[in-house]
């Protein structure tokens, strides 16, 4: 007996499952049908003529104006957020620039400070100091200048303020009856010369 029941029980689960098996065959059959008949079903036909012109032109423009009015829409959104981003920048840059201004002119001050420091031992001196010719053949005054300043009792050094150039030639030049001619050189003077 206990063959049997178990027999069965064996049975009943085998056709549960059959049955489960072929119920799931026919809801994918519904299902491919359901699909099938939509595919199938013809677009509907386009209005022709001059009212199904007109209908078309009025369904364009009313998905452009849709199209333009949420385009706008979303660019008054975002204005909000333009405008701050806009207005912490503007904010940054000037905070940079006052920056850049105050320590420019606290430089400036200090600058100054210094050179007022310096104006009572300071003085201009005259005299006539020849300037050395520098390897690029340029002339160089600055030794010049402090030689100057140190020939007038300076000792901080100096800087030149006033310079004189010359041609100077032979004797013979002058003597032939010419101003300047062959041997004749250019001289450069420190006339006048800042010193410390």
């Amino acid at each position: 007996m206990k063959r049997s029941s178990a027999t069965r029980c064996w049975n009943k689960l085998a056709a549960a499952r059959s049955c489960a098996a072929v119920l799931a065959a026919a809801i994918v059959l519904t299902a491919a049908l359901a699909a099938a008949q939509e595919a199938a079903k013809p677009a509907p036909p386009a209005p022709q003529g001059f009212f199904g012109t007109l209908s078309q032109w009025w369904e364009q423009t009313a998905d452009t104006w849709n199209s333009g009015v949420t385009g706008i829409r979303r660019r008054f959104e975002n204005l909000g957020q333009d405008a701050g981003a806009a207005a912490r920048s503007t904010v940054d840059n000037a905070r940079s620039a006052a920056d850049a201004v105050a320590r420019t002119t606290v430089d400036n001050a200090r600058s100054a400070a210094d050179a007022v420091a310096r104006l009572p031992s300071a003085r201009v001196v005259r005299g006539h100091e020849k300037c050395r010719v520098a390897p690029n053949g340029a002339p160089d005054c600055v030794a010049a200048a402090v030689s100057l300043c140190k020939a007038k009792g300076f000792d901080g050094g100096g800087s030149s303020l006033d310079m004189t150039t010359a041609e100077v030639c032979p004797a013979q030049v002058y003597l032939s009856g010419r101003s300047s001619g062959e041997g004749c050189h250019t001289e450069t003077f420190v006339s006048r010369a800042y010193c410390q």
